[in-house]
């Protein structure tokens, strides 16, 4: 069974997200920051991260997904980045130019069939 990790301090995402890929087979973990998430991979490598960009900073996520690709272990880890930053105040503090080590992005709300569609691309069940 998959292992998919949701890095999200929103409850409410975190609690339906689960809800989905639960129902469709897949072992899911969370965490509500970045750090805790680079804690948890290190204990217990996931076969997919999905990635909110603000958490208990502005660029949480953006920061994490960094770390990741630094870190020989989990560089190789796909990361979906959910987030509704294009709508947000914050939206100009996000970074266009740099290099983003993520593989993929959905924008929040996010459809359980474009969510669940997104998964398959990156795990094969």
């Amino acid at each position: 069974m998959a292992k998919i990790l949701v890095v999200d301090d929103d409850p409410d995402f975190v609690e339906i997200t689960r809800t989905i890929l639960e129902a469709n087979s897949y072992q899911v973990a969370t965490a509500a920051s970045g750090e805790k998430a680079l804690l948890a991979m290190r204990k217990d490598v996931p076969d997919l991260v999905l990635l909110d960009v603000m958490m208990s900073s502005v660029l949480d996520g953006l920061n994490l997904s960094h770390a990741m690709n630094e870190d020989s272990m989990l560089s190789k880890v796909p990361i979906i980045m959910i987030s509704s930053i294009a709508e947000s105040p914050e939206a100009g503090m996000f970074p266009t130019d740099e290099y983003i080590p993520i593989d993929a992005w959905i924008t929040k709300p996010v459809q359980p069939d474009d969510l669940l569609k997104k998964v398959a691309q990156f795990i094969k069940k």
